[in-house]
C-alpha cells in the first residue's frame, strides 16, 4: 500500500499517510495501538451511513472500544455549536486523555473533529479518515483544525497533527459531481504552486471520466507535495503560505455569501483564476498563464467566474479578515509560472480592484 510520511519537526507529530483501495474493510491491522481503549468516530449523517459501520468493525477488531457520533452535513456544522455538542459528546463516552477521536468525512468534520480533539482534556489522539477528495489531498494533511467564526471562515483553530491518515480512494465513488469537482479544485491548486507535470497530466487527461483511473496516483502525489510544505514550515509563517493560493478570495467568496452555498473548493477555483489574473496585471505572471488556467478548469467543469452581485466593498471586508493578514496587509500568492509561486504582500483594497479592473 503506497504510504506518505509527514514529518514535522517534533518527533511525536511524525505520522503516516497510508492510501489503498478497500482500505476501510481492511484497516484493522493499522489500529492496533487502539486496542483496551475508547474510540469516537465523528461523522456526518452521510459519511456514517456509507462508512461508519466498516470503521467501527475495524477498530472493534483491532480491540478498540468505538462510538459512532453522528452530526449535520454541510459547512455551517463547523461550528462552536457543534464544537460544544461534541465535548458533551465525549464527555457522555467516557473518553480520556488515553482514548483517541476518528475523524471520518471531508474537511468540516475534518476540522471540527481535530479542534475537539486538540482541546479536549488539553489534546487526545487524533485519526483521520478522509471520505472526500479535497480532504484527501488537502484538509486532512498537516494538522490545521479550526471552526467557523460568522465574521470569517477558519478563524478559530490550531494546529494539531493527527497520529494516522487511511484514505481509501473507492470513498470517492460516492461523491456527487459537485463535490468531486470541488476537490479536483485543490488538485489544480497543486499543479498551479509547485507541481507543473501534474498540471501537464490533467491537461493532457482532459476530463474527469479519465481522471478516476489515476486518482490513488494523484491522491499520493498531492498528499507527498503537502508533507513537503508541512516539514519545511509546520506552522504557516513562511513557505506553507503558497498552499493559500486562490484562498483568500476563495474564502471571502464562501463568507460574503453565506457558508454552504458556494463550496470550499468551488471558491478556490475562482480564487485561482483571479490571482493569475493579479499576477498578470502586476507583471508577476506571464501573459497566458490565466486563459490556460482557465481552460483546465473549464475541461473539468469547474467555476473561474465571480458570482453575480457581490459588490466590491463586501469583497474588501472579507478579504481583509482572511486568517493569514497582517495589520492592513493581506497576502495574496501569485504565480510566477505554472508550477512555481510566491507570497506578496497586498491590500485587500488593491485585490478587490484588481478583481474588479477590466482587462
Amino acid at each position: 500500500m503506497p504510504t506518505v510520511s509527514v514529518c514535522a519537526p517534533a518527533a511525536e507529530e511524525r505520522y503516516d499517510i497510508v492510501i489503498e483501495r478497500g482500505l476501510l474493510r481492511r484497516a484493522a491491522p493499522l489500529l492496533g495501538a487502539y486496542a483496551g481503549r475508547r474510540a469516537a468516530v465523528v461523522a456526518d449523517e452521510h459519511t456514517a451511513t456509507l462508512y461508519g459501520r466498516a470503521l467501527l468493525c475495524a477498530l472493534r477488531k483491532a480491540g478498540a472500544e468505538a462510538t459512532l457520533l453522528t452530526l449535520p452535513a454541510g459547512e455551517t456544522t463547523k461550528s462552536a455549536e457543534q464544537l460544544f455538542a461534541l465535548y458533551d459528546a465525549f464527555l457522555a463516552a467516557g473518553l480520556t486523555r488515553a482514548d483517541a477521536v476518528f475523524a471520518l468525512g471531508g474537511g468540516v468534520i475534518g476540522d471540527l473533529a481535530g479542534y475537539a480533539a486538540c482541546t479536549y482534556l488539553r489534546g487526545v489522539d487524533f485519526i483521520q479518515v478522509p471520505t472526500t477528495l479535497l480532504a484527501q489531498v488537502d484538509s486532512s494533511v498537516g494538522g490545521k483544525v479550526a471552526v467557523n467564526h460568522p465574521r470569517g471562515k477558519n478563524l478559530l483553530g490550531a494546529f494539531y497533527q493527527p497520529r494516522l491518515v487511511l484514505i481509501d480512494p473507492n470513498t470517492l465513488s460516492t461523491l456527487d459531481e459537485r463535490q468531486f469537482g470541488a476537490g479536483l479544485g485543490e488538485v489544480v491548486k497543486c499543479g498551479c504552486i509547485a507541481d507543473s507535470a501534474l498540471f501537464e497530466l490533467l491537461e493532457s487527461l482532459g476530463s474527469r471520466k479519465a481522471l478516476v483511473p489515476h486518482l490513488p496516483e494523484i491522491v499520493a502525489r498531492c498528499c507527498a507535495l503537502k508533507a513537503r510544505y508541512v516539514r519545511e514550515d509546520p506552522h504557516d509563517h513562511g513557505v506553507r503560505m503558497q498552499l493559500n493560493f486562490g484562498h483568500t478570495l476563495g474564502h471571502a467568496l464562501e463568507n460574503a455569501l453565506g457558508y454552504g452555498r458556494m463550496l470550499h473548493g468551488e471558491g478556490v477555483c475562482i480564487g485561482m483564476a483571479a490571482a493569475a489574473r493579479w499576477g498578470e496585471r502586476k507583471g508577476v505572471t506571464p501573459p497566458g498563464t490565466a486563459k490556460r488556467l482557465v481552460a483546465l478548469l473549464d475541461a473539468y467543469g469547474l467555476p473561474s467566474a465571480l458570482p453575480q452581485g457581490l459588490s466590491p466593498e463586501q469583497l474588501a471586508e472579507t478579504m481583509a479578515l482572511d486568517k493569514k493578514a497582517e495589520g492592513r496587509t493581506v497576502r495574496a500568492v501569485l504565480l510566477n509560472r505554472i508550477g512555481a509561486c510566491d507570497v506578496f504582500p497586498m491590500t485587500a483594497r488593491e485585490l478587490v480592484d484588481l478583481t474588479f479592473e477590466r482587462a
